[in-house]
This record gives structure tokens, sequence and C-alpha cells, in this order.
């Protein structure tokens, strides 16, 4: 059994955990791959609160976050008190239940918890860390050794480097995204007269707004939005629903919960989205071009980077800059995104959750 060891703050170590899982069972059907939450188990009233004003504070007071951030990179947690103890304690129950032949981390502190369980005596089996920072890597993913590390691509490798000097344990395999986005779809999936924009809304209610304003011009003239609302549903209905009455019938598809995303993001022109590093990933996996709106202060600026050092994408500050760029990325017959989707294609890594099973399966004991 491979344990898997991830946390719900944010998109991109629940999304990485998960294709790990995948790639393991597609790989080796009979070996078992479990995906724990270790905050749900060890603090279950409380996880569900962290992860609210973790959400609360990325996107209404980023100036807070970005200080938090920042002073983390101080943190040891070898001090009095021990705020790992539940942690720890649900993690040696973990352990002693499972007997795992291997642990595979997608959030940064969990090695440091097994390390504090081996000076207590316990054997621990092999750990191996999926870094889900793009480029600018933050020193907590290197809190506690592991036995290898897995970066998304060259520039993260030489990030890592700089924390880790073992050279041989850190590993280039992608970011380990849907294995759906080795599917293609076909050329009629793809096909729109005027192009088609994805815009995923994860911001501010004002922010959603102004920015379907700003691309109402782009409807009005023949271009397809499709806008999955997922969890921001009930947040958005009336914005929503206002504007979708303003524009030409059939512009606009709205989705709720979906596992769509991976086609989506094949099919369409560009994303509109948050610099998650998740979504960022999976729309190279997709050589789907990005607008990106915001950017969470620290953790995502090097996701960020990843795309636009590139010409993958493109990173707004205004709703108003983000109609601009959509109108560009679809004139002259959508030369611009066209462009962008070549420059993806060096970077695409969509079997990268398959590199990372392949190579736990071959090297735990």
């Amino acid at each position: 059994m491979i344990l898997i060891l991830t946390a719900g703050f944010g998109d991109g170590h629940n999304t990485a955990a998960r294709n790990v899982a995948g790639g393991l069972r597609r790989l080796a059907p009979n070996e078992e791959a479990l995906v724990v939450d270790l905050f749900d188990i060890a603090h279950p009233a409380l996880s569900p609160v962290m992860k609210e004003n973790y959400q609360m504070l990325i996107t209404r007071a980023p100036s807070v976050w970005a200080w938090i951030y920042g002073r983390s990179a101080k943190v040891s947690f070898d001090g009095s008190p021990d705020i790992l103890a539940g942690l720890r304690k649900a993690l040696a129950g973990l352990l002693k239940k499972h007997r795992p032949r291997a642990i595979v981390c997608t959030y940064p502190i969990y090695p440091k918890l097994l390390k504090q369980i081996q000076a207590t005596g316990v054997v621990t089996p092999p750990i191996y860390t999926v870094i889900t920072d793009s480029i600018s890597i933050h020193p907590i993913w290197f809190i506690a050794p592991s036995d290898a590390y897995f970066v998304a691509d060259e520039d993260s490798r030489k990030s890592a480097l700089r924390l880790c000097r073992v050279a041989d344990e850190i590993h280039v395999a992608g970011f380990p995204v849907s294995l759906d986005f080795l599917d293609q779809p076909t050329p009629e999936e793809s096909a729109s007269p005027h192009g088609k924009i994805l815009y995923l809304p994860s911001t501010g209610l004002k922010h959603v707004q102004r920015t379907l304003a700003s691309l109402r011009p782009l409807l009005l003239a023949g271009t397809k939005l499709t806008l999955p609302v997922g969890k921001h549903a009930s947040r958005l209905y009336h914005v929503v629903t206002q504007f979708v009455d303003s524009v030409p019938d059939g512009s606009v598809e709205v989705i709720g919960w979906t596992n769509r995303i991976p086609r989506l993001l094949q099919t369409h022109d560009f994303v509109i989205c948050k610099a998650g590093g998740a979504i960022l990933h999976e729309s190279l996996a997709a050589t789907c071009p990005a607008i990106i709106d915001y950017v969470v202060p620290g953790q995502e600026e090097g996701n960020a980077e990843l795309l636009t050092k590139h010409e993958c994408g493109v990173t707004t500050t205004t709703p108003e800059q983000t109609g601009k760029e959509a109108a560009r990325l679809l004139a002259n017959n959508r030369a611009e995104a066209r462009r962008m989707k070549a420059n993806m294609k060096a970077l695409s890594e969509p079997d990268a959750a398959l590199k990372i099973a392949s190579w736990v399966i071959a090297h735990a004991p």
C-alpha cells in the first residue's frame, strides 16, 4: 500500500495527490493508493474553519497572507508549544494501521512529522515529495528531508537546488494532472468560427461582474463563453444571470460542478483564471493559453511567471485589461492564441502523474 498525504489549502495539493493516486492505480491495479488529508483526521472540527480562513485571506486580505507566507519560511516547528502534536499522532496511527511501503507527500510539513516519528524509534517507509510550487519554491518544502522530490519544470529544479543541494534527489516530472489530458479531443469539439473563451471565476463579486462586462463586446461579435461556476454558483447567481440576459442567446454556457475541465481546456482558445498551481499546469497540459486575472502573493507568483516567461499566458491587473487581452488573443483569426499554444507544447506534460507513479513503484521497497 502507498499512502498519499495532502491538505486542502488550495486546489494544487489535492489535485496532485488525487492524480498521483490515479497514476498508481493505472500502472499497478493491485496496489492500494490511499489519499488522506491529515488535517481532516487530526482536527475534524477545526480543519474546515482553517481552510475557510485561508480562502478568506488569499482573496480578501492578500497583503496579510503575503506577510504570513513570508514569515513561514523561517518556521521550524521545533519550539514549544508543540503545534504539530495532533497531526503527528494521526499520522502515527495511519502508519500503524496501514503499514505503507511508501509515502508520497503533496503538502510540505509532512516530512517533518515523519522525522519526528522516526526520532521516537518508529521505522518509517521512504518519503517522496511532490512539490506543487513552480519556480519560486518555498523553503518549507525542505523543512525535513525526503528520499526524493518531484518538481514541475527545469526552472523549478534550479530553485529547489538552492534549498536542497543533493541534485540526484530532485526529479523533473511535470505537475501531476488528470490522466484525462492524455485523451485528445476531435477537431469538431474545438471548432468555433469566432472563438471560445473558458472563464473560471474565483475572484470577488465585483471583479467577476466587471470581467464579464469586459467580455460582452466579444460575445456580441459571436465569440462563445463557457462559465463553470462550481462552488461559486450561489455566490455568483445574480451576476451571472444578469449577464446572460444581456448577451445573445447561446453565447454563454453556464456549468455547475463538472469533471470536464480537462476537455474544456483542450477545446477552448484560452482560459481566464487565477494563478493556481493546478489550473495553470492543467492549461499547460492542454496547451490552452491563460489570461491570469489574480495572483495570490508569494505562493502563486512562480506559477504565473512560469507561463508569462515562456509566453504561454499573460497577467492582468484589472477586469478591463482582461477584456483587452481576450480581444488581442482572438484578433486576426486567433493568431496570438495560436502562437501561445505552440509555445506551450514544449512545456506540456500530460503524463506527469504516470511518470511519478512509475518512479514510486520502481523505487519503493
